[in-house]
């Protein structure tokens, strides 16, 4: 595993240091050398370094592009070089304003101007999935798309605007638990187990080589009954306020009314679906929460 940690902390996986079978490389995807090693030493790379988190996209636009871009390239070559086997994780953000859920993995999308920065992760996302269908087409290298749905568990933070850590947060302090916009905006969420099963079982799946899969949940969830949820479930006493983007990302932003995927395809391809309530998510971002706090 390679991670630079500028959205993560060592503290995750320490539990994983004494596995014989976990190697842990602090460094970025950038350093073409160090990552053609680890390549040549797997057996097939899984690829989910990227920029993550609304807010931090929005602040550093230059540096989310060159990591989701670059350095997906640098992956992609190293494979190829290696002969090694990749399964992109790319985002559904792909599908920019796309207000017809559920989205498919053959909808058309539609992003707003370029001028809005939140777009350029929508924009470099897709530039992935190109290189790795060029890759895969041109190259014969074995390449694996997935699109993630909102994702969610413990240890996740909500420094860079993930919503779940970031009420949770709020709930257990007993601060107000600021929702953007008007609650009324959906997504869905899925448990990180869920998704590790999703990603092993395309990995496994020769069928599934030069493919796109949607991985998410089915159910959509208004933000305001998120919120809602995060509060009784923590049985806090916050209230639960609304406040406009403006305050947190200034004007150049735009926000998806609705965002929920069709898993018709990896369900044909695999049989998977996610088993995972999201009450029961949120009770374990909560009490992971309190765990370490």
């Amino acid at each position: 595993m390679i991670d630079n940690l500028s959205t993560g902390s060592i503290d995750n996986i320490s539990h994983l240091t004494d596995n014989p079978n976990f190697t842990f490389v602090q460094d970025t995807i950038m350093n073409e050398k160090v990552l053609e090693e680890l390549i040549r030493n797997c057996d097939i790379v899984y690829h989910l370094a990227a920029a993550v988190g609304v807010k931090y996209i929005v602040e550093n636009t230059l540096d989310s592009m060159l990591t989701n871009v670059l350095g997906t390239e640098i992956i992609l070559r190293s494979a190829h070089k290696e002969k090694k086997k990749v399964l992109l994780v790319s985002s559904s953000e792909v599908y920019g304003k796309n207000g017809t859920p559920p989205q498919k993995e053959t909808d058309d999308r539609l992003l707003g101007p370029s001028s809005v920065p939140i777009w350029s992760y929508a924009s470099s996302k897709i530039v992935n999935e190109y290189m790795g269908q060029s890759y895969c087409r041109e190259k014969n290298l074995p390449v694996i798309m997935v699109r993630l749905f909102n994702t969610i568990g413990p240890r996740q933070t909500g420094a860079y605007g993930m919503v779940v850590p970031r009420f949770v947060k709020q709930a257990l302090s007993n601060e107000p638990i600021t929702v953007y916009g008007d609650g009324n905006q959906t997504r869905s969420f899925i448990y990180v187990k869920d998704v590790v099963t999703a990603l092993i079982l395309l990995g496994n799946n020769e069928n599934a080589v030069g493919e796109i899969f949607n991985v998410g949940n089915t159910r959509e969830t208004r933000i305001m009954d998120l919120a809602l949820l995060v509060k009784n479930i923590a049985t806090s006493k916050s209230e639960i306020i609304c406040k406009p983007y403006e305050e947190l990302y200034d004007s150049r932003f735009e926000d998806v009314a609705r965002r929920v995927p069709d898993i018709t395809k990896i369900r044909e391809f695999t049989g998977w679906q996610p088993v995972t309530p999201l009450e029961k998510a949120v009770s374990e971002a909560i009490n992971s929460l309190k765990k370490n706090s």
